[in-house]
């Protein structure tokens, strides 16, 4: 039962990074922009190439254009608010609008977790099951498995949204995040609250722990697949094709888990916010960043797209 003599509250004030000084801050707003702008940009460009480049219409690049435009939604969702916050501490977010922005960050979150786990089933097929590849990743395929990550996460975020905001926040009112996040606003809650943290860490499972045992046993096959390559470069090339998938998933995965599945006894809200500045703000970098520097065909794309591409220049030559 809520407390006697207490206020509901209708908005939230986020501590955010107020222990700082303004000239961290501001520090702190110059980097945040830079990196939120690099990492917009770098989306942009991986998605335009990939429809323009008639060579990178692959089930793989495909799912590549909707992780980054998965990624795009996740940051406009937690970013632009952060930013905000650097340079108005006190500004205050209504209890909606603070449900309206989980609603949409589990969304997107949970909707990269599985298209990761898409993707890593997606290089299962090509190296495993090459003959039939095209088969196992025909368009209704393509449609089907983006479509439901998305309807999970769509689920996963309405079932945590409603357990969160069914609770009354009666004298808390500030939260101790930069955004709004399910284990702060549950400390805030004036009502026990230990069945919603069980829903959170049955939802935090299902997500983190399942589309990892997938990624998981997909590698396992598939590096036992390549093992069994004969030739020293087809173990090279087939090694080069999941190395950037596995980079991003070992990354995603590592913050997420860190938060989510750590026991609420070693919970620490500031460490906590820390990890959340590395997956909120650097992780979704990290896409644009490994997809475009590790993966030939991709920077071949693009040498092609601004026409510095040498086998382009030869054939010119010819």
């Amino acid at each position: 039962m809520p407390k006697s003599n207490s206020t509901f509250v209708t908005e939230f004030l986020f501590e955010g990074f107020s222990s700082f000084r303004w000239q961290h801050k501001l520090v702190f707003f110059v980097v945040f922009l830079t990196l939120y702008l690099l990492t917009l940009s770098g989306n942009v460009i991986i998605v335009t190439i990939i429809r323009l480049d008639h060579h990178l219409h692959t089930p793989m690049y495909f799912f590549l254009s909707m992780l980054s435009i998965s990624e795009t939604c996740y940051t406009v969702t937690i970013i632009p608010l952060m930013l905000s916050g650097l340079l108005n501490p006190h500004q205050p977010i209504a209890t909606q609008s603070c449900a309206t922005q989980l609603f949409f960050y589990l969304t997107f979150g949970i909707n990269n977790y599985f298209l990761l786990t898409v993707m890593g089933y997606d290089r299962y097929g090509a190296i495993c099951n090459p003959l039939r590849y095209s088969v196992i990743m025909g368009k209704r395929a393509c449609i089907q498995l983006p479509s439901g990550s998305l309807g999970i996460g769509l689920g996963m975020a309405i079932v945590q949204v409603t357990s969160v905001f069914g609770l009354p926040f009666c004298d808390g009112f500030v939260i101790s995040h930069f955004f709004c996040d399910v284990r702060p606003l549950l400390k805030l809650a004036c009502t026990d609250a230990t069945v919603n943290e069980i829903i959170n860490f049955v939802v935090s499972v299902c997500v983190l722990v399942l589309p990892m045992g997938l990624v998981f046993i997909s590698y396992v096959l598939i590096i036992s697949t390549i093992l069994k390559i004969a030739s020293a470069e087809g173990r090279k090339k087939a090694f080069a094709t999941c190395a950037s998938h596995l980079t991003v998933v070992i990354i995603h995965y590592g913050c997420a888990s860190i938060i989510y599945l750590k026991p609420k006894s070693q919970s620490s809200l500031g460490q906590d916010r820390l990890i959340s500045v590395t997956y909120t703000v650097i992780t979704p970098l990290l896409n644009p960043a490994v997809y475009s520097l590790r993966n030939k065909e991709v920077k071949d794309a693009l040498h092609r797209a601004v026409g510095h591409c040498p086998c382009l220049l030869n054939e010119e030559r010819l």
